[in-house]
């Protein structure tokens, strides 16, 4: 029996590497296409572009090992069929339950791997991924270009003369209008400075002056520092129990939980479905696994979406009791009676 479980689990193992890859790939290449979307509006660099992959890496593998697992235990077993193997295997007495319990094996520790990734790594790598794209969001803001109107720092109106090599700007001037005076201050030259989300203009050797109907001032400056906070609402992360209690984007993270949840029991709750499909007789039964498995994959995430705006929380044991009484009448009724 050691060698029948060793042998069958080796042959999942394969044919999971082979699907989960190509799967893997698409998804990524995906999510790189929507990356080149953040980079008409943000600048990133490639260890930036690296770091925000990583961040998305535990989505990217929630999407594809479920499915990747199913495929692969269904052609595994199908692979058996149609070698006779599995035909051997009935006629020395071993049921379709023991296989079974063969798969139950990697299909529970999927799960379980797939709840942590959701409930545990979810909500770290959201806030992460959120907060990077905020902040350089908020960076592009200020990226100031010379010779051109329209720059602002703040409450100020800004013009650069001309850009130098060390990256700082000559010939500055900035305006500022409030209601009963206005500021304007000219400076040879200024070097803009990121200190953790607080911009700083650093103007060398300029004068301010400060006019409005009562006053005239004027004054001459070595140095001027005027800083401006970036408005960038940044989140904060403090455990994995607050962020799901959190009152915050509340209907994102229920339609997030229920999905998700679902998601994570699909190896476990589709058991009974890879057994029926994956076990033929290859001389008396045409398959038509390829096509069964895409509808029974299409079929779970539509009732997914469709019933959880309507049974909200809800959808997770309805799905759940209905797909699992459902695909064990199939298995009674392909598998158990036949062989």
């Amino acid at each position: 029996m050691h060698r029948l479980n060793k042998y069958i689990i080796d042959n999942l193992s394969s044919l999971f590497v082979s699907m989960f890859m190509p799967l893997f790939a698409i998804a990524s290449v995906i999510f790189l296409i929507k990356l080149a979307t953040y980079t008409a509006v943000i600048h990133l660099s490639i260890w930036e572009m690296t770091k925000l992959y990583l961040f998305f890496t535990p989505e990217l593998l929630f999407y594809t090992l479920p499915v990747a697992f199913f495929i692969a235990a269904t052609l595994s077993l199908l692979k058996l069929s149609n070698d006779n193997e599995m035909v051997v295997l009935f006629s020395l007495g071993i049921k379709p339950s023991y296989i079974l319990k063969i798969l139950l094996k990697p299909a529970l520790l999927l799960t379980i791997l797939l709840s942590f990734n959701f409930f545990v790594l979810f909500p770290h790598t959201k806030i992460l991924s959120g907060n990077f794209l905020v902040y350089k969001k908020s960076e592009a803001k200020f990226n100031l270009s010379a010779s051109e109107f329209g720059n602002s720092f703040g409450e100020w109106l800004l013009y650069l003369g001309k850009k130098n090599e060390d990256g700082t700007f000559s010939e500055v001037f900035l305006f500022n209008k409030k209601q009963k005076e206005e500021i304007l201050i000219a400076a040879k030259r200024a070097e803009l400075i990121n200190d953790s989300g607080i911009l700083r203009l650093k103007l060398t050797k300029g004068q301010g002056y400060s006019y409005s109907k009562e006053k005239f001032t004027q004054i001459n400056f070595e140095t001027m520092m005027i800083n401006d906070t970036m408005k960038t609402k940044l989140a904060t992360y403090r455990s994995t129990l607050d962020y799901w209690r959190s009152d915050e984007r509340k209907k994102a993270k229920r339609h997030m939980l229920i999905t998700d949840t679902l998601l994570s029991l699909f190896p476990l709750l589709s058991l009974f479905l890879i057994l029926s499909f994956g076990i033929v007789h290859a001389r008396h039964q045409k398959s038509y696994i390829y096509l069964y498995m895409f509808l029974s994959i299409a079929l779970y995430y539509a009732s997914i979406m469709i019933l959880q705006d309507r049974l909200f929380y809800y959808t997770i044991p309805t799905i759940a009791i209905v797909w699992s009484v459902a695909t064990y009448f199939l298995y009674r009724k392909m598998i158990v009676k036949r062989f």
